[in-house]
């Protein structure tokens, strides 16, 4: 069964909460790092958090939310083998997994209602990475994350 870390800041703390009985409802096991109490928190330390679980591979998968999810995004994708995205409707997070195969659901807490990130979230972990022509380009990815040409 996938494993899940789920982070926020404080402008998030009701989504990740929301998000973790919507998941273990699923079955999934989940793991939430950062505050809950709605205490002022940085989304750059709760983002370095969660990246660390998946890299370290004692997750599968992470959930970042922040006011915007703009925040979350950009600073998990400066760890080395996190892909994160930023999902606002069904349609991206779908493809995030199924092109992209993102490791990690950035969400907006200020700009999504609580249905759609239900719906988000239940398509992005029941959606699979599609490989085939997909593959070269996260090939490419990584090879950027690795400072070099995409095209060597």
């Amino acid at each position: 069964m996938t494993s899940i870390a789920i982070g926020s800041d404080h402008r998030g703390t009701a989504v990740a909460l929301a998000i973790e009985q919507q998941l273990r409802m699923d079955g999934f096991t989940v793991m939430i790092l950062g505050d809950t109490t709605g205490a002022p928190s940085d989304y750059p330390d709760i983002a370095w958090k969660v990246a660390q679980e998946i890299v370290a591979k004692r997750v599968d998968r992470g959930i970042l939310i922040c006011g915007t999810g703009i925040g979350m995004a950009i600073a998990a994708n400066k760890v080395h083998g996190i892909r994160a995205a930023l999902a606002l409707d069904e349609l991206s997070a779908q493809l995030s997994r199924t092109h992209n195969d993102a490791n990690v659901l950035c969400l907006s807490a200020d700009l999504l209602g609580q249905t759609l990130v239900k719906r988000i979230v239940d398509i992005w972990m029941r959606s699979n990475y599609e490989g085939g022509r997909h593959a070269r380009r996260l090939a490419k990815i990584q090879r950027i994350e690795n400072g070099e040409d995409p095209k060597s």
